[in-house]
Formats: C-alpha cells, sequence, structure tokens
C-alpha cells in the first residue's frame, strides 16, 4: 500500500470539529479503515485537535490525514503559534476545557508539534489500525 493524504480547510466555527469527524471517516472508509473502535478512537482525538485549533488557534485550520501499511497520523494547522501542553499537577483544569491534550496523549502511540507556515501543526500518530 502506498502512503495516501487527504487534507481538508475547515471553518473556524463551532460545527468544525462535526465537518472534521464526517471528512475522516468517509476518507478512512475509502481508504479500508472500519474498525469501528479504532474509527472511535480517530474521532475522539480529531474533535479535541480541531476544537483546540478552532478555540485557541485562530487563522486557517487544515485537517490532513496520512496513512501508511496501516498506520495513521492525524494533523490540524493553524495559525497560532502557541504551542498546546500537557497540564501538569499545579495547573488548574475547568471544568469545561483543558484536558484536549491529555485526551489527544492517552489516545495516540505518540503526538507532536511542529511549526507551520507561521503558526504550528499538531499530529497525532494513532495505533496502527487492525488488519480487517
Amino acid at each position: 500500500m502506498s502512503t495516501l493524504t487527504a487534507h481538508f480547510d475547515l471553518p473556524i466555527s463551532v460545527g468544525a470539529p462535526a465537518l472534521a469527524r464526517q471528512a475522516m471517516v468517509t476518507t478512512f472508509a475509502g481508504w479500508g479503515f472500519t474498525d469501528t473502535d479504532w474509527i472511535d478512537r480517530a474521532m475522539l482525538a480529531v474533535t479535541e485537535l480541531v476544537t483546540n485549533a478552532v478555540r485557541y488557534g485562530g487563522g486557517r485550520v487544515v485537517l490532513a490525514l496520512e496513512a501508511d501499511e496501516g498506520h495513521v497520523t492525524i494533523s490540524v494547522a493553524d495559525g497560532s503559534a502557541v504551542v498546546p501542553r500537557l497540564p501538569t499537577n499545579a495547573d488548574t483544569i475547568d471544568r469545561d476545557s483543558g484536558r484536549g491534550i491529555a485526551i489527544i496523549a492517552a489516545l495516540a502511540e505518540r503526538w507532536g508539534v511542529e511549526d507551520h507556515e507561521g503558526g504550528k501543526r499538531v499530529w497525532v500518530l494513532m495505533p496502527p489500525h487492525p488488519s480487517p
């Protein structure tokens, strides 16, 4: 299998996470990724990434999907250069926010942040998709 990629420009709105999930699920189905538990984990990761980009990022928001031999990277780029970080015990997490990066870290094999066109791209390497 060769590397498969897809990129989606998303609106900066509260509806962006739902659009991202829909685009991701449709793309993954076309690529043969159909395991429902794995898809659910990927949907949660993309929801957190896009929500953070819309809420804190500003500028353009772009979802990118890449698959290579069952390994999938989900990334979201935005216009802010502010790097997200995992909360520490000293940080206060309010009831409605502050857990996104911790959720992403729990879902991913690895995650990271890289500079991207004056902003940043947050990426998540998902655990491999189970073979059919």
